[in-house]
């Protein structure tokens, strides 16, 4: 199955076996074509796994640490073939990431997005409710994350209306109004989680948005340092709002459109093009599902640069690998690792770079 007849069908679908094999043939021809196209991922591959045969598992695969994107630019693709430049969020002096597009690979990532969204919203283009200033739908071509998670969500959405004007203070008046025509049937609500928490839970709308399908994602490290977890802050929100359908969704800038779906409460689902494994933070050995560790994301979109098998800074754990319903593994992100539980990934980037 090639990955244009993915994207096009059911992509939470796909038995477990089937999806194993297609991922593993798919991230060799990646792994093979980026190590042809881009020097230092070849010389980072041929160092840490010399002689390398081809992977028989999805763990066998050649992975990098999602942090060396902060460091240096890896692209597949020349220079007069880059379309955009997209840049992780990060504080002031903070590194960020920075990944390069060309077209294909853009197209690539707002298919897998829509093929994803088709899980939980269908077909139909829902009225919808941003969480956000309109300043956060305005970029070039260069892109923060959170820029690029309105603007790639926009798309699938109508009659937007977003919450906050560019001062950032709630447009109370203009929210009662907008619900007036639309929040009597089903819409779409889209906002990073700590704006959520700030804007849906404490922002004093008091507006019904019960008829919402909220998906969130990023900004959970400032509400885990409150102890609010997802089922607290699903809680708040019905309290606050009457919202019930509430889906967080996993994703990082390095692998755009390759996201993980709460499908089921607490439980995050990869589509049949993307897929996580969990490793030891010290020995960074594959574990079984039930094992927490470092999540590695794998994915089939990325073309212009390789960022196809990524092993994050977050911890999971798979807790089943399969399921009724939508298939595909079950993991839950348990938060960002210490410093102190990186050695192993430390040590990995230090070779590499």
């Amino acid at each position: 199955m090639s990955l244009d007849e993915l994207l096009s069908g059911p992509v939470h679908a796909l038995p477990p076996a089937e999806k194993r094999a297609l991922l593993r043939s798919g991230l060799e021809e990646l792994t093979a074509w980026h190590r042809a196209r881009c020097p230092d991922y070849a010389r980072i591959v041929d160092r840490l796994w010399p002689d390398r045969a081809p992977a028989r598992e999805l763990a066998d695969l050649p992975w990098l640490p999602v942090g060396l994107f902060k460091r240096r630019t890896l692209q597949s693709v020349p220079d007069d073939r880059v379309f955009r430049v997209m840049h992780s969020s990060g504080t002031t002096g903070q590194a960020r990431s920075r990944v390069v597009l060309d077209r294909e690979t853009a197209a690539l990532q707002g298919r897998a997005l829509a093929s994803v969204l088709r899980t939980l919203l269908g077909r139909q283009r829902l009225p919808m409710l941003v969480v956000e200033a309109p300043s956060g739908a305005r970029g070039g071509d260069r892109f923060t994350a959170r820029q690029a998670g309105v603007l790639g969500m926009l798309p699938y959405g109508r009659d937007h209306f977003f919450l906050l004007d560019d001062g950032g203070q709630p447009r109370r008046d203009d929210l009662r109004a907008w619900l007036s025509a639309h929040g009597g049937a089903p819409f779409l609500i889209f906002g990073f989680t700590w704006m959520v928490w700030q804007q849906l839970v404490h922002g004093d709308l008091g507006a019904d948005l019960s008829q919402g399908v909220l998906v969130h994602t990023g900004g959970w490290k400032r509400l885990v340092d409150q102890a609010v977890d997802r089922a607290e802050l699903r809680r708040q929100l019905q309290a606050a709002t009457g919202l019930s359908r509430v889906h967080d969704m996993y994703g990082m800038v390095e692998q755009t459109g390759s996201v993980f779906l709460e499908l089921e409460p607490d439980r995050l689902i990869g589509p049949a093009f993307a897929d996580v494994l969990v490793r030891d933070p010290q020995t960074l050995e594959p574990l079984p599902a039930g094992q927490p560790g470092l999540l590695q994301v794998l994915s089939l979109l990325p073309r212009s640069y390789p960022g196809h098998s990524l092993l994050t800074g977050d911890l999971g754990v798979v807790v089943e690998e399969d399921g009724p319903g939508p298939r595909g593994r079950r993991f839950q992100v348990l938060g960002r690792a210490p410093r102190a539980e990186l050695r192993g990934c430390s040590d990995t980037q230090e070779d590499a770079a």
